[in-house]
């Protein structure tokens, strides 16, 4: 008597299982290859051109002119040796712009595509090792590791962004085309008229160390309240005026006497015009 052969037999299961194997190995690649279309490396390879005022996720797209860029690096004073972050960097003109100048420069952008064209953009300069971009949230990046901050957004995302650059270390400068930032009122502001039709003003914000509180400054005490840069108060008796901070440096007049100084933390040391050195320390 003939034994039937089983249906699970080896000879049976191997072209089930080899026309399996075939179907998830095509998957896969399917897969690998619709992620490497979506990814900023392969859009690189497009023609891709941005449309101006193109939405965004916080603002459109509109280029800074060129002759701006360079007036906000200008303002900003940048030199080699600073570290600069450009927030909702779009082509990537002002992070190129910075790495031409020496500085090592990054960008973050929302956009897959604008980050692809900006990495070419700068392949395209020689940059590319200075210049680097980032697909990124502009509000869940630190920023911390910036000397510089470059941005062209709107006031509202400008505000919202401002209780993040005041933690920022004392005398990080930002600069922003155009938009303030809300009652933090700029220590700066320029307009080009070259070369630039719209969105034409630069304006800088330099990061005021926190001075507010009382300091012990020889016999006398030092009460400061401050508002972003701008100081108010009295030494001993006497109310001080055209007070201000740029960073870590202090300004202030009390008595007919002009006090400048540095800000270390809990110290403050400097010179009094006509008087010699002065220090305070916080109480």
């Amino acid at each position: 008597m003939q034994r039937a052969h089983s249906s699970h037999s080896p000879a049976r299961r191997w072209p089930l299982m080899a026309s399996a194997l075939a179907l998830a190995l095509s998957l896969a690649v399917l897969a690998e290859a619709r992620a490497d279309a979506a990814s900023p490396r392969a859009a690189a390879t497009e023609d891709y051109v941005p449309d101006v005022g193109q939405d965004g996720k916080d603002v459109i797209w509109v280029p800074t002119p060129q002759t701006l860029v360079d007036k906000m690096l200008d303002m900003a004073q940048v030199t080699p040796q600073d570290r600069l972050m450009d927030l909702g960097s779009g082509d990537g003109r002002t992070v190129i712009t910075a790495a031409q100048r020496g500085l090592t420069a990054k960008g973050i952008e929302y956009n897959p595509d604008l980050v692809a064209l900006s990495r070419s953009n700068a392949a395209k300069a020689g940059v590319s090792r200075r210049a680097t971009f980032e697909v990124a949230d502009l509000f869940e990046t630190d920023l911390s590791q910036a000397d510089v901050i470059t941005m062209f957004l709107l006031s509202t995302i400008n505000e919202k962004l401002r209780p993040k650059l005041l933690e920022l270390p004392p005398g990080t400068r930002i600069v922003s085309n155009t938009f303030r930032m809300g009652d933090w009122e700029p220590d700066a502001s320029e307009t080009v008229t070259e070369a630039c039709q719209t969105y034409c003003n630069a304006l800088l914000w330099v990061v005021p160390a926190r001075v507010d509180g009382r300091w012990q400054v020889g016999g006398r005490t030092l009460q400061l309240e401050q508002r972003y840069q701008m100081l108010s108060g009295k030494l001993g008796s006497s109310e001080i005026s055209d007070a201000r901070m740029d960073g870590r440096t202090i300004s202030f007049t009390a008595d007919g006497i002009r006090y400048t100084g540095e800000v270390n933390g809990a110290t403050m040391q400097g010179s009094a015009a006509g008087k010699g050195e002065w220090s305070a320390r916080r109480i």
